[in-house]
């Protein structure tokens, strides 16, 4: 992945973000719903990668009570969610603490950073929530350490990524027409369980679902996924612009797929938790084990 890319994509469409993430609500809304058997209480929840902060409300009307921070990569994303709710400050943050919780929002805290290098310290939140963040990582077990090790023991990690099969229908279509890669590639779900196991946590728990959106033409398609900041970010993409034979044979290649007058896109979506578990283990995974025998010998009188 090419993280100026990535930062760059997000920051042009934080504007008018909103508008075109309806898919990326609605998977908000089904990882929130997975929220309410799980018995937990958390006093402080990280938002992984929170956007224009659409999760806030969600988050505030689960867990009243707790502390929440916002990450992400992108500044004008955070922007956009001081915008729409807000971040104490000065004499609002000396009136927050003279007001009940119960009769004012949580305290949100909003920070510029990346999910692979979080700028928190270890066991410092009790929930990490990531809706739709992971696909955008370089490194998914380092990310994953590094989720781990913000989490108190007894935490919970919850989060939505992408699976392979997204976009199936769009890298079909440029299947051997330039020799770029032009659709990002996402993990398989049992992999990311392994990753879970591997990086510390324990009963990792994973689902899978598949939403299809149609389209009238392929434009729609890709004005919506350059509105979302979905733009193609690996490393070996194409530098330059398609050109016009190209795009018509993309664009032919693409409607030999249209359903009932439609072109579909197939979105595979990954729900996970897990818990932090004991924090046993060294950052690279390695297991630690503890021998007391000083406390053994005096103990027997040794």
């Amino acid at each position: 992945m090419n993280k100026r890319a990535i930062r760059a994509a997000f920051e042009r469409a934080a504007a008018g973000y909103d508008h075109a993430a309806f898919l990326q609500q609605e998977v908000a809304r089904r990882l929130d719903e997975r929220l309410e058997v799980m018995k937990l209480v958390p006093t402080r929840i990280l938002d992984a990668g929170c956007g224009t902060g659409f999760a806030v409300p969600l988050l505030r009307a689960r867990y009243p009570e707790a502390h929440l921070i916002g990450l992400d990569l992108a500044l004008a994303m955070l922007e956009q969610t001081r915008s729409r709710h807000g971040q104490a400050g000065g004499w609002r943050a000396w009136l927050s603490r003279l007001t009940p919780l119960s009769s004012s929002p949580s305290p949100l805290t909003l920070i510029c950073g990346d999910i692979e290098r979080l700028p928190l310290a270890r066991d410092s939140v009790d929930l990490v929530w990531s809706n739709l963040t992971l696909q955008w990582v370089s490194d998914l077990p380092a990310t994953l350490r590094e989720v781990h090790r913000v989490i108190r023991p007894g935490g919970l990690f919850a989060f939505s990524t992408f699976g392979p099969d997204t976009l199936k229908e769009l890298r079909q279509a440029f299947a051997g027409l330039d020799g770029y890669e032009h659709v990002n590639r996402f993990i398989d779900m049992h992999d990311i369980g392994d990753m879970l196991v591997h990086t510390g946590f324990a009963h990792p728990v994973m689902e899978m679902e598949v939403i299809t959106l149609t389209y009238a033409d392929l434009r729609s398609l890709m004005r919506e996924l350059k509105a979302i900041g979905a733009d193609t970010v690996l490393k070996g993409r194409r530098s330059g612009l398609m050109g016009r034979r190209l795009w018509q044979q993309l664009a032919g290649n693409y409607e030999r797929l249209r359903r009932d007058g439609r072109l579909p896109a197939t979105f595979e979506v990954i729900y996970g938790h897990a818990w932090a578990g004991r924090k046993d283990r060294l950052a690279d995974g390695r297991q630690v084990i503890a021998f007391e025998i000083a406390h053994r010998r005096a103990r027997h009188g040794l």
